[in-house]
């Protein structure tokens, strides 16, 4: 019981112990902490207010869907935004904004241009917004700061349209060049196209009938040929067969009575006739298959202008025959009987002749099969040659008509793109708040440098009321005695004060309390006047 009583006891004086070291140092405390507040408080009213004004810009994606419209522009947005900044923050443009505004006029009287520059820069500050959840752009905030707040707001929308027409200029440039770029390119693909596609059709007209195309018919106008020349072949042997019939006949008949001039030519046209006959009909059936240009139908008209002319050769020689025989009546036959003696004779000669002519025809119609079929012979040979030529030329056209395919594609999207942007229906900025006319200083932060200055005046007055306390070497409480003394203390005189006293110390604690509510009081109204018109 006694100990819970020394306790309390022990607890009671130490309580009464602090509340003594308070009264006797509270001017220590008190002075200190008004003194440094008060300081710091008056600093900060003279140091200059600087107002900022800050516009938020939007980051607008483009109006029209990319499945349908697919941007030429493919750089990153942080990096051309950064690209944006650098030009705006140069030192031309910021020189510009400068004079025109008529900025950082006691500045520019003792500094060089490169550091008003530089000034104006660190006034300058651009803070990006992502969104939520990724690392895509949505929005940046402009914000620049200076004494004045309308400066303030107007220089900050002069950056705000800078930002947005530099913006929407880098894009129409890069998408401008793009398209350009992807012009000039299908220009040179379309040369390169049309000098493959030249050398295909100069291929094919220097090998024109021995191409890999032209295989089949090839094959099918070889075997006609060969058809052909079996038959003319079949036709000759008749041909000669009865050539030497006739010879034979006509030998046996002339040993009894030779031939004349007239009977000759008597027997030589109906023969060229005959062959001119077989000729056009021949001329008809290959006018059916083959054009005018065709080697064969130009030989066999050549052929038929050569007959012809024989034919009209003969004719005038039986004229002049005939006016011969009537300008000498005596050489003519003189009666029925020398006529039917030569009528044999004519008949075979003009059998005979139309078997040689027959023969020479069928001769050179053999001949000139067999050098047709020769030449299709060496076409069919020269194929494989053609084809792999063919293909040489047809695969670097292909691969030009895939790189021209490709762009021209290319360039239809970039043109579409290049037109959106024009229209400013692309990825654009957008003014979501404009610049604001700042009402309250941004800088200094007096509410926080009051907080600052008296944080440091308590912690001030309290060091110096502890090594007040600490030097002192005054004995104020019985606890200290006792611990001095080497015996016991058996009684107490307490301390008797008179009037004056008692009233001197009623003066001094009035005066503390009221010293302490005057500081507390004008600390409040200066954190007032701080929230105020801070």
């Amino acid at each position: 019981m006694s100990e819970m009583f020394d306790e309390k006891t022990e607890q009671t004086l130490d309580f009464e112990h602090y509340k003594s070291i308070i009264r006797r140092r509270l001017w220590y405390f008190l002075i200190p902490l008004f003194l440094a507040w008060l300081a710091v408080w008056s600093g900060s009213w003279l140091l200059p207010s600087i107002y900022r004004s800050g516009t938020l810009i939007l980051i607008e994606q483009p109006s029209v869907p990319s499945q349908y419209v697919v941007s030429n522009i493919t750089d990153n947005l942080q990096e051309r935004l950064q690209s944006i900044s650098q030009q705006i923050l140069s030192r031309t443009r910021l020189l510009q904004i400068i004079e025109g505004g008529n900025l950082y006029p006691q500045e520019r009287q003792r500094m060089s241009p490169d550091e008003v520059v530089e000034r104006m820069r660190k006034d300058i500050e651009i803070e990006l917004v992502r969104s939520p959840g990724s690392e895509q752009l949505s929005s940046f905030n402009v914000y620049y700061s200076t004494r004045d707040p309308r400066v303030a707001q107007q220089v900050t929308s002069e950056l705000t349209t800078l930002f947005i027409t530099e913006n929407l200029e880098v894009r129409q440039k890069q998408s401008e060049n793009t398209t350009k770029f992807l012009q000039n390119e299908l220009e040179e693909a379309r040369k390169t196209l049309s000098q493959q596609e030249e050398k295909i059709r100069e291929f094919k007209d220097q090998h024109l009938g021995d191409l890999p195309g032209q295989l089949q018919s090839n094959l099918q106008i070889l075997s006609g040929l060969q058809s052909q020349l079996g038959a003319e072949q079949e036709a000759l042997n008749r041909a000669k067969q009865q050539n030497v019939y006739l010879e034979s006949l006509l030998g046996q008949y002339r040993l009894q009575r030779p031939a004349s001039d007239g009977e000759k030519i008597f027997v030589g046209l109906p023969a060229l006739e005959k062959e001119l006959s077989r000729l056009n009909a021949q001329l008809a059936d290959l006018s059916s298959h083959y054009t005018d240009r065709h080697p064969d139908i130009r030989k066999l008209k050549e052929q038929i202008a050569k007959t012809e002319r024989m034919k009209e050769q003969l004719k005038a020689d039986l004229n002049a025959k005939a006016s011969d025989l009537n300008a000498n009546p005596e050489s003519a036959p003189r009666g029925a009987a020398d006529i039917a003696e030569m009528s044999p004779s004519l008949e075979l000669q003009s059998q005979l002749k139309v078997n040689r002519i027959e023969v020479g025809n069928r001769e050179r119609a053999i001949q000139r099969l067999e050098g047709r079929i020769t030449d299709y012979q060496a076409r069919l040979n020269r194929v494989p040659v053609r084809e792999q030529q063919l293909a040489d030329l047809t695969r670097n056209y292909d691969q030009s008509k895939l790189n021209y395919d490709s762009l021209l594609k290319k360039k239809n999207d970039s043109e579409l793109a290049t037109s959106l942007e024009l229209r400013q229906q692309g990825e654009h900025f957008r003014i979501l708040d404009p610049a604001s006319l700042p009402v309250k200083p941004f800088s200094p932060n007096r509410m926080k440098l009051s907080l600052i200055g008296l944080f440091v005046g308590a912690v001030l007055g309290g060091a110096m009321a502890a090594g007040a306390e600490f030097v002192d070497d005054h004995l104020y409480a019985e606890a200290e005695l006792k611990k001095l003394l080497p015996v016991a203390v058996i009684s107490e005189i307490p301390n008797i004060a008179t009037s004056e006293e008692d009233k001197a110390n009623r003066k001094k604690m009035l005066l503390g309390w009221g010293f302490t509510a005057l500081e507390f009081a004008t600390i409040l109204v200066g954190f007032a006047i701080t929230y105020f018109h801070g």
